[in-house]
C-alpha cells in the first residue's frame, strides 16, 4: 500500500454490519466512509472525490448492490467495486462478470476482504 491511505466507501443497509466491515478495513490501514444504503452511497460518492473504492452489500432495499454498480458505471464512475453477499458468491460472479469482485460474508472475511481490496486498488 502507498503512504497515503485509500478511502473506501462501505455501503450496507445494516449500519452495524457496515461498521464491522469498516473496522476490518480500518485495521488494514484504509480510511473508511460509511453509507447506509444505496441512496446514501450515491450522495456520498457525488460529494467526496477522495473515494478510491466501493465495498457494497448485495441485498439492500431500494437499490441493491448490482443496481448501485450499474448506476455508478452509468454515471462514469470507474473506481473498483466489490460486492459482499451473505449468499454463495459464485452465481453473482457468473451473472455479473463486470463487477470487479464478489465476496461471501463468512468466517474468512476478516482476512479475505483486505487482501482483495489491496489487489483491486493495485490494479488501478
Amino acid at each position: 500500500m502507498s503512504d497515503t491511505a485509500a478511502t473506501i466507501l462501505v455501503v450496507d443497509d445494516d449500519e452495524f454490519t457496515a461498521e464491522l466491515t469498516g473496522m476490518i478495513l480500518e485495521s488494514s490501514g484504509y480510511d473508511v466512509v460509511i453509507a447506509v444504503g444505496g441512496m446514501d452511497a450515491l450522495e456520498k460518492i457525488a460529494g467526496d472525490t477522495s473515494i478510491r473504492m466501493i465495498v457494497s452489500d448485495m441485498n439492500m432495499p431500494f437499490i441493491d448492490g448490482v443496481q448501485l454498480f450499474a448506476e455508478l458505471r452509468g454515471q462514469g464512475y470507474n473506481q473498483p467495486f466489490m460486492l459482499l453477499t451473505g449468499d454463495d458468491a459464485a452465481p453473482l460472479r457468473l451473472a455479473h462478470p463486470d463487477i470487479d469482485a464478489v465476496l461471501t460474508k463468512d468466517e474468512n472475511l476478516q482476512d479475505a476482504l483486505p487482501e482483495l481490496v489491496e489487489a483491486l486498488l493495485a490494479r488501478k
